[in-house]
């Protein structure tokens, strides 16, 4: 079972994600289409959701099936500082929080490490 379950079809955030996850004993879970997102997320029940918004499977169409099948997991997107209007697109989809790169970059660690504590916890 995944504790985060990540829509990524980019090698190099693939990469860090993974390094960051193997690093905080996150149990990780990447898939590149939306297709894999979903059917991973309905196998694992992880504790968060990742979604690069500039993935080129339509990411916000898996955000909004996620939701619409009633699936409550967070979803952090994160995207160009400067695509405003996805950002509030993905919001809409249902998107827990939107971030920028940057910010998701620098705060990855603690994102997953948050993951992980929510994991633990008993239900």
């Amino acid at each position: 079972m995944a504790d985060v379950v990540a829509l990524v079809d980019d090698l190099f955030f693939q990469s860090k994600i993974v390094e960051t996850a193997r690093h905080a004993g996150v149990e990780l879970k990447l898939c590149g289409t939306g297709e894999a997102f979903l059917a991973e997320i309905a196998r694992s029940a992880p504790s968060l959701a990742i979604v690069d918004l500039n993935a080129r499977s339509n990411p916000l169409d898996a955000v909004e099936r996620l939701h619409a099948s009633g699936n409550q997991v967070p979803v952090i997107g994160y995207l160009s500082h400067v695509q405003t209007e996805l950002a509030e697109r993905a919001k809409a989809a249902g998107c827990s929080e939107v971030m920028p790169r940057s910010k998701f970059t620098v705060n990855l660690a603690t994102i997953l490490a948050g993951a992980k504590s929510s994991a633990t916890k008993p239900q």
